[in-house]
């Protein structure tokens, strides 16, 4: 019994020190805002992992600013190209200068300066799923997973300069550019997005811009899963299914996409197809958020059985130089868009992520624009957005505890009960990978032109 007590006087002294150290470091990062001047270089804090058991001894490091560019390189002399992460200036590099029909808006309110004890929150929330956690908005931008998931096509140009390739590695090697450009943002993008509702829709039309329109769905609850596909005017189709698995670790946060990303070019049949790498959000309790991404993308062309790896190698407290295995001078293939004016206080927002919650006619019923917690959170009313999220989610409990009991009535019959069926999308079986995920039913736009929702669920 000594002994037991004495283990429980400890936890709570390390819980009272280490949320001590969090109030000081939320005193002195606001000190630092509100100062009239401040240096234009800033480290980042991290400690390294030796291994997820090894909780007493701890290495801290400085982390430089993000250099100008990455190489990333692989066998084939074709895919070895430099990608800078941030650039003063954009240029198409097709050589067309491309201008957006609509004036899409360019600002959203400012992200006002609100504080919170995370310990108090994530100390009772170790090895959990953190799907199932509730989380007060505070941690949270103001777009959900789906418009997330819709910012993979920021470099939307890429493909359709790949579609016009006579090569299949010229090719490759911009659907390699592409599969990478979706991480451009995360460098500062820490917050996490809004969990979809069930039944929850995106879209995200630049016919007119672009050539491309963009569906989202949320086709599962647990596991939180999303459908997406896109249609290009400019010989491209994409779809992709994806679920995210996540787990906080104390130290740490791992998210792992997991699902297949399909690209099929129309003109030459070049189907390819590729998974998303792990994320690890960094100093979750102490210190400055910071993002590394881990793991490999393989490419792989099934038409003609060409593939491409991409190596994501972690940062590491012993070695920050990567072994280059470069055969050509790299190729540059993008550029990262520059951060607008203002961005750290708009969430570090790229052009495009300003744009996606913009109040739009005409759109479902169920689209995320529409939700009220995250347009109250937008406009900075926070607390009536936390007040929003609780009814919101549990009215989608009440929903599903009355399809669990229909479910359950039922089975008492002997009759087969499906459950939720997605509205726009369905279950198919890839015919050349075997898995089975969900695809694009088709509907929705035809849908739109007649402004008939009838069909959509009340969720919001």
């Amino acid at each position: 019994q000594r002994v037991l007590q004495h283990e429980r006087e400890q936890r709570t002294h390390l819980e009272e020190t280490i949320e001590q150290l969090a109030k000081q470091h939320n005193s002195l990062e606001r000190a630092w805002r509100e100062a009239p001047t401040h240096s234009t270089h800033s480290t980042l804090t991290r400690k390294e992992e030796a291994s997820d058991e090894d909780e007493d001894t701890e290495f801290f490091d400085a982390m430089e600013d993000s250099p100008a560019f990455i190489t990333v390189t692989a066998t084939d002399p074709c895919l070895s190209v430099s990608l800078p992460q941030s650039s003063p200036s954009y240029n198409n590099l097709s050589g067309k200068e491309v201008r957006p029909l609509r004036k899409r808006r360019s600002r959203i309110p400012e992200k006002p300066n609100y504080s919170l004890n995370l310990w108090s929150i994530m100390k009772n929330c170790i090895g959990k799923e953190l799907s199932k956690i509730p989380m007060p908005v505070n941690f949270n931008e103001p777009l959900s997973m789906l418009q997330r998931l819709t910012e993979d096509l920021e470099y939307s140009d890429l493909l359709d300069q790949a579609a016009l390739c006579g090569s299949s590695l010229d090719q490759m090697c911009l659907v390699a550019a592409f599969s990478v450009s979706s991480y451009s943002t995360t460098v500062h993008r820490t917050a996490k997005p809004f969990n979809p509702l069930l039944g929850e829709t995106y879209e995200l039309d630049r016919l007119e811009e672009f050539g491309y329109r963009s569906l989202c769905e949320q086709v599962s609850h647990h596991p939180p899963a999303a459908a997406h596909h896109v249609m290009s005017q400019r010989g491209w189709t994409l779809w992709q299914e994806i679920t995210i698995a996540s787990k906080f670790r104390g130290k740490y946060l791992s998210i792992m996409p997991l699902g297949s990303i399909h690209l099929q070019f129309h003109s030459s049949g070049n189907h390819y197809v590729w998974r998303k790498v792990t994320s690890t959000v960094h100093n979750i309790i102490v210190g400055k958020l910071w993002i590394d991404q881990s793991g490999d993308i393989d490419i792989i062309n099934h038409r003609t059985k060409e593939t491409c790896q991409l190596k994501f190698s972690p940062y590491s407290y012993f070695s920050r130089e990567v072994p280059l295995y470069q055969t050509l001078s790299p190729r540059l293939l993008w550029k990262k868009y520059p951060l607008t004016e203002n961005a750290e206080n708009m969430y570090y927002f790229s052009s495009l992520a300003l744009t996606l919650n913009e109040e739009e006619a005409g759109v479902s019923l169920t689209d995320s624009r529409l939700r009220p917690d995250q347009r109250l959170m937008e406009a900075g009313q926070w607390d009536e957005a936390n007040s929003e999220k609780q009814r919101l989610e549990e009215k989608q409990r009440a929903v599903r505890r009355r399809r669990e009991t229909k479910a359950n009535g039922a089975n008492d019959e002997g009759r087969e009960y499906e459950g939720y069926t997605p509205l726009w999308f369905e279950r198919r079986t890839d015919p050349l990978t075997g898995e089975t995920s969900h695809v694009y039913r088709g509907g929705y736009w035809e849908a739109k032109e007649r402004q008939d929702w009838s069909a959509c669920p009340d969720i919001y």
